[in-house]
């Protein structure tokens, strides 16, 4: 039912004891001595996948995807071969705890930068498994809709004409499990534009993955201060340039494949 809200609770005893790196050069990064890593589940070097040392969120199994050894690089410049890598393991991990029946449902996002609600700077992802939550009972169809930038067969990239939060928000659905590396792509290209091309200064975004429509669907957010409309009465605002910015996302990447 679309404006049921559930609640997960912050464990703030926990969260108190979380490291930050982002903003704070003083603390050592947790991901980069990977010899005091604890937990781990699987490694696939570069990628290691274990259980988050800080599971803050109450009544939830919390796991981290750790996307490199290399601290100071970032998503929107992977080279081709470890960007598939990274999406690709990370969608399966996330549907293996899916389908594994234990949870109500299963969270899969990222954080990049200050605005982004993360602690860490070192490129990691998160998938969650949600005890009593239902992430689905608070998405809709028109949370995907969006002018098309590029598409093919199995896969769309578009600009939301609906964006859940506002102002501007990318969307990458995928059809066709066969075609994930072209997903990653169209993700890829999402996040190099929020963070190089954007309108105004974007250092921050977030990368949320969906279980939708009988496929998966991909929400990128360039992250900023939120606006008081969204906080205060859940009413999002979009940008009245999708039109320029599609354009322009178009010439940047795809017109000069062509």
């Amino acid at each position: 039912m679309i404006g049921m809200r559930e609640h997960l609770r912050f464990n703030m005893q926990i969260g108190k004891d979380k490291p930050f790196t982002i903003g704070n050069h003083k603390v050592e990064c947790p991901f980069c001595d990977r010899s005091r890593l604890v937990d781990i589940l699987e490694d696939r070097h570069p990628i290691l996948y274990l259980k988050n040392k800080f599971p803050v969120l109450e009544d939830t199994y919390q796991t981290v995807l750790i996307e490199t050894d290399t601290c100071e690089t970032e998503l929107s410049v992977y080279p081709r071969e470890h960007l598939h890598a990274v999406v690709g393991f990370g969608v399966a991990k996330w549907l293996e705890m899916a389908r594994s029946g234990e949870f109500a449902s299963v969270v899969f996002y990222k954080n990049h930068g200050p605005n982004s609600g993360g602690s860490l700077r070192h490129p990691h992802m998160q998938i969650v498994g949600l005890n009593r939550v239902d992430y689905r009972n608070n998405v809709r169809d028109q949370d995907f809709q969006g002018l098309v930038i590029a598409a093919e067969d199995g896969v769309e990239f578009n600009l939301s004409t609906h964006p859940r939060m506002g102002f501007t928000e990318f969307n990458v659905l995928l059809r066709d499990l066969s075609r994930i590396d072209r997903m990653a792509e169209y993700i890829q290209v999402a996040a190099h534009y929020a963070l190089h091309h954007f309108h105004a200064t974007c250092t921050s975004y977030n990368l949320f993955f969906y279980e939708w429509g009988g496929g998966i669907a991909a929400k990128l957010i360039p992250r900023f201060i939120v606006g008081p409309l969204f906080v205060g009465f859940s009413i999002p605002q979009v940008t009245n340039r999708l039109d320029e910015i599609r354009e322009t996302l178009q010439e940047r990447y795809f017109r000069e494949q062509e």
